[in-house]
């Protein structure tokens, strides 16, 4: 497959199977089912959701547990996470790159959960276009923030992490959405667990 940006590719390859593979823990169902408890209490009447960059589905199935019936939707490049996320059953998976997938129907609630932050800083204009058109009322993006953009080693692995103040990319790019909650989740957290997540929900 051909791809746009060296980023795709990597997550595609061997780095994006071992990723599946090292965050595959049940444990961390519980931190998520937590943390769009939190993230989407304001949100009503949700019954479609699509997530972008959605691995072997850890998110999707916090959603299916606090939201059974909304129909959820997954955009994943690593073949084994689309292994995964169709053996689940859970939701329709459409392989493709972000960069590459065209929404053929609108969702009530597009997201993003640290997966911004390994886009091509170049193409992430395409991917804001992305989760603005295809929602039709929230945007939720949960990832690592840093008020200027800022390139961070990850893993050994230079250009291949970003951190930017995405939410404020996003309401200054499109002036019809609004801030609706925000948070932050730390790594200390005694029971719920995240990754140092910065979220966002916009109304749009």
């Amino acid at each position: 497959m051909n791809y746009q940006t060296d980023q795709e590719g990597f997550w595609a390859g061997a780095f994006g199977d071992e990723y599946a593979r090292r965050n595959s823990d049940p444990k961390l169902l519980a931190s998520n089912i937590a943390f769009f408890a939190t993230a989407l209490r304001r949100t009503v009447n949700i019954s479609s959701a699509i997530e972008f960059g959605p691995n072997i589905g850890l998110n999707l199935k916090a959603l299916n547990q606090l939201l059974p019936n909304v129909s959820l939707d997954a955009v994943e490049i690593n073949r084994t996470a689309v292994a995964a996320l169709r053996e689940w059953g859970g939701c329709k998976v459409h392989e493709s790159s972000i960069l590459s997938y065209e929404p053929s129907t609108g969702f009530d609630l597009t997201f993003t959960k640290g997966v911004l932050i390994h886009i091509n800083p170049a193409s992430l204009s395409q991917v804001y276009e992305l989760l603005f058109s295809a929602s039709k009322k929230y945007i939720l993006i949960a990832e690592y923030y840093n008020p200027t953009p800022v390139e961070v080693t990850y893993r050994g692995h230079e250009a291949r992490l970003f951190k930017r103040d995405f939410a404020g990319e996003l309401l200054a790019r499109y002036p019809s959405l609004s801030l609706l909650d925000y948070g932050f989740a730390y790594h200390r957290d005694p029971n719920f667990a995240q990754d140092d997540l910065t979220w966002f929900l916009l109304n749009k």
